[in-house]
């Protein structure tokens, strides 16, 4: 069908022709005017000369407007000449016009100001069937529209089933199409109801009017969609791969509660047939399975189960054969939902260990006599012991949870305040304070407050220990009293000041007694209260090498954090209570240096390396006289302080010669510490900042007193040298020895040469059945191949049921009903005929079981037992070193 339109030209070309002959009568009406004028003048006159004269006036009038004339029909005709020429044109550009537009191959349709069709081409009618014997040129646009929804042409979205437009779907659709149309901007795209897709461009014009392309992209679309077909089976594939590498069990339920991807896990956690999981089964035929019943029924109600699907799901389902899973169902934009099943099983059987642990932990500190609590770093109290109770006179649970000023009272807590405040900022604090209360006996106390700092350096709160030290400030009391009054009646109470003086040193012995009693106390509760830190310390070593979610990883730090406080403050306390007490014995005996220094740095060598530190070491053939044990300790201590206060550098191990003896020490490149604090170090709970970046290594403040009590007890003198920001140097001064005294030992070659554990077979044996599945937890967490029983019977039989040789041994040494695991090692190894290297661990720090294990030549290691420290000397004895020593844990 041609193009259709009317040219404008036509019109303008007759008003021009109009004009000119409109022009032509006035000029005619002018001439006739004239002669009338000249012959009037001839009738009234009859002059000849005038009329003469009037004859040539008006000859040259009349050739003037003769003249005019033919100049305006001359322009006349060139007018209609060039009215002829541009018609010719127009109609010729018209024709070109509706030529080209019936050339392109997309419709094509002009609109004027007043938005009416002008122009169309043939394309435009046939991409809109049963549309084109209703378009003709000077029909409303918005007439066009209307047809094509009125005749089913064009579909509307989000229109009723079948995909019929509703009046109101209709309405909006045609609203907004003329919207797009009167304010053209980004091209839009319809579907019509064959299939077809069409996108528009439209554009305004110059005159007012709407010209629009119009571009069948059907193919397009059609390759897009197969396109998407494909790009979604792809991802379909991978989405299954990854689901199968998932070691939790996933389910995924359509909008119709169809199962449309799942993975093993789903079907292996819930204890579902495989055979019977299929694509698209429907979620009630796995309504009869107790834990996707404990996640969708409502009051067990079968017929509730939509009601709860909207809203997101989290629980925990112990299933038939013991499993425990943690189940998360969250629902999809779409409809449906999605499930997931984490095995939680060892999770909460260590949870249980460490609740079993903390009850333990209670009991003992319940049984200590002295207040001991943690406050967290909002200034409430989060564990009490019975000490607390009885001193506040109700339960802890009324006390725990509540903050200090509310339980303490405003005057109480005034008076802590400044003390708390330092506590808080990272600062240990020792002071006396005042109780002033009837319901209990203490009114004097001499409290510590230790923070707790976490490994990012961060205080996370402090622990509080509070002594009762009423009877000495009553007696330094009554001392003070009488000492004001002495010199107004030193005569008259000179009898009663005697007397007095005796009950005050009476009063004296018998604190100092009491003093004694619980120091002893404290050093005999060792193993009981290190068993279960002991436990537990384990137990949190074998969940850090499990995957975990992040803030299960960080809660698990904490955990972590909190247990080497607790360990390194118990420790320390019981160690300075020994040494306090008296009851450490020593075993002097000359020995050569070398061995125990190169046991030290391959104990510390991991350490270091793992802070990016270089730690070497010089030998030397000297010999010294000390114990060993004692030494050991001491250089322990010193290399310990310089992997905690040195950022980068290097440490250095060594001694040199001097003329006491040999001066044995630790340089490092650390922080140094300043001339005034040299002494103050020494100090119980004084200690320098480390550094801010490594988490948790501040200690607790007691390492360099204990070092102290040590050297005073071998009668050796400490040295320190140190510059801030430059490092330190702290070592003791031994006697030397007499060579010609020191045993000779035997050393056999090492069997292998490895620097690490993984693959090695380790023999365990504890009383404790919580102990071995932590350590059997923590021994597969490095790929060892545990091998455990609580009995010797039990370890042979199991040695043997297992068909191997144990590369290490360990043991604890108070097994059930009065064995020590020193026997048990010993049977093992006369079992198996071969010289096994063996760790004994306990929690008795007795000179006696140290020199018991020392002269077998095993190694020793004191509860609770640290993992890092563990796998450092599992490794150590793998690779060939063979010298027993002993070991904090």
């Amino acid at each position: 069908m041609a193009a259709d339109g009317d040219p404008k030209t036509a019109v303008t070309a007759e008003d021009r022709i109009a004009a000119l002959e409109h022009e032509n009568a006035k000029l005619r009406k002018i001439n006739k005017v004239l002669m009338d004028r000249v012959e009037r003048s001839m009738d009234y006159q009859g002059n000849a000369f005038s009329l003469f004269q009037t004859a040539i006036v008006l000859e040259n009038r009349i050739r003037e407007r003769t003249q005019a004339l033919e100049k305006a029909l001359r322009e006349l005709e060139r007018t209609n000449r060039d009215l002829s020429i541009a018609k010719d044109q127009a109609e010729s550009a018209q024709t070109l016009l509706r030529e080209a537009i019936e050339t392109i191959s997309e419709g094509f349709i002009l609109c004027d100001a007043d938005d009416r069709v002008v122009l169309l081409n043939t394309k435009f009618r046939l991409l809109w069937p049963g549309l084109s014997d209703h378009i003709h040129p000077g029909m409303p646009f918005s007439e066009v529209a209307r047809r094509a929804l009125e005749l089913d042409i064009v579909e509307v979205m989000d229109s009723a089933p079948g995909g019929r437009p509703t009046v109101e779907t209709a309405g909006d659709w045609l609203r907004f199409r003329m919207r797009q149309h009167r304010d053209p901007g980004e091209p839009i795209v319809v579907k019509l109801t064959n299939g077809t897709w069409i996108q528009i461009n439209e554009r305004p014009t110059k005159d007012g009017g709407i010209v629009g392309i119009y571009t069948d992209i059907t193919q397009i679309k059609v390759a897009e969609a197969r396109q998407r077909e494909r790009e979604l089976a792809e991802k379909s594939v991978l989405l299954q791969a990854t689901l199968d590498t998932i070691t939790q069990g996933i389910s995924v339920f359509d909008g119709g509660f169809r199962l449309v991807a799942w993975n093993e896990g789903f079907s292996k956690l819930l204890d579902i047939d495989p055979e019977t999981v299929a694509l698209h089964a429907g979620l009630e035929k796995f309504l009869r399975n107790p834990t996707i019943r404990a996640q969708l029924l409502v009051d067990d109600d079968p017929e509730t189960w939509r009601d709860s699907l909207d809203l997101p799901a989290v629980l925990e389902h112990r299933t038939s054969s013991g499993r425990v899973l943690e189940v998360r169902r969250n629902p999809m934009p779409g409809g449906g939902f999605v499930s997931t099943y984490t095995d939680i099983t060892a999770r909460k059987r260590s949870e249980e260990a460490l609740r079993d642990s903390e009850r333990r932990l209670r009991l003992i500190t319940d049984a200590m006599p002295a207040l001991i609590a943690y406050v967290d770093a909002d200034r409430r109290y989060r564990f009490t012991n019975r000490g607390y109770e009885d001193w506040f006179g109700r339960p802890r649970d009324e006390i725990n949870g509540r903050e200090m000023d509310e339980a303490l009272g405003p005057t109480l807590y005034r008076l802590r305040k400044p003390y708390v405040d330092r506590a808080l900022a990272g600062e240990p604090v020792t002071f006396e304070m005042h109780l002033p209360t009837e319901e209990s006996s203490i009114e004097y106390a001499h409290a510590t407050y230790v923070p707790h700092v976490a490994r990012s350096g961060e205080v996370l709160g402090f622990f509080a220990l509070i002594q009762d030290i009423t009877e000495r400030r009553r007696a330094a009391e009554a001392l003070r009293e009488a000492k004001e009054t002495l010199e107004i009646r030193v005569e008259e109470r000179t009898r009663a000041l005697t007397t007095l003086n005796e009950e005050l040193r009476h009063a004296k012995a018998e604190a100092e007694q009491a003093n004694l009693s619980k120091t002893k106390f404290l050093a005999a509760a060792s193993h009981d209260l290190l068993q279960p830190l002991n436990a537990a310390r384990v137990f949190a070593g074998a969940l850090q090498d499990r995957r975990m979610s992040g803030p299960n990883r960080e809660l698990l730090n904490n955990v972590t954090a909190a247990l080497e406080a607790v360990d390194e403050l118990l420790s320390a306390l019981l160690e300075i209570s020994r040494l306090d007490a008296g009851v450490l014995t020593t075993d002097v005996r000359d020995f050569p240096i070398a061995d125990l220094m190169a046991t030290l740095a391959a104990e510390h060598a991991p350490l270091a390396q793992a802070r990016g530190l270089t730690l070497r070491h010089v030998p030397r053939s000297c010999v010294v006289r000390t114990d060993q044990q004692l030494l050991s300790r001491v250089m322990r201590n010193f290399l310990s302080n310089a992997l905690r206060y040195t950022a980068e550098g290097r440490i250095l191990l060594g001694c040199r010669r001097h003329r006491d003896g040999l001066l044995v020490g630790v340089w490092d490149t650390g922080i140094g510490i300043p001339e005034d604090k040299q002494r103050e170090i020494f100090e119980e709970f004084r200690r320098l900042r480390a550094n801010p970046d490594r988490r948790g290594d501040n200690g607790v403040g007691l390492g360099l007193a204990i070092v102290e009590r040590i050297a005073r007890r071998m009668g050796h003198q400490i040295v320190v040298r140190s510059r801030p920001g430059k490092g330190s140097f702290f070592g003791i001064i031994v006697p030397r020895g007499d060579r010609a005294a020191v045993p000779v030992v035997r050393r056999t070659a090492p069997t292998r040469a490895r620097d690490r554990v993984a693959g090695a077979t380790v023999a365990v044996i504890d009383n404790e059945t919580s102990i071995l599945a932590g350590m059997a937890a923590l021994l597969k967490g490095w790929h060892c191949k545990p091998v455990t029983a609580v009995d010797t019977d039990g370890l042979l039989a199991a040695v043997d049921a297992a068909g191997v040789v144990p590369d290490i041994i360990i043991a604890d040494y108070h097994l059930a009903d009065d064995a020590i695991g020193l026997d048990s090692a010993a049977a093992l190894r006369a079992h198996l005929g071969r010289r096994i290297p063996t760790i004994v661990i306990t929690a008795d720090r007795t000179e006696d079981i140290a020199k018991a294990v020392r002269d077998r030549g095993w190694h020793l290691m004191t509860k609770p037992a640290r993992p890092a420290r563990l796998r450092s000397l599992l490794a150590h004895l793998l690779a060939g070193g063979g010298v027993g020593g002993e070991g904090d844990g």
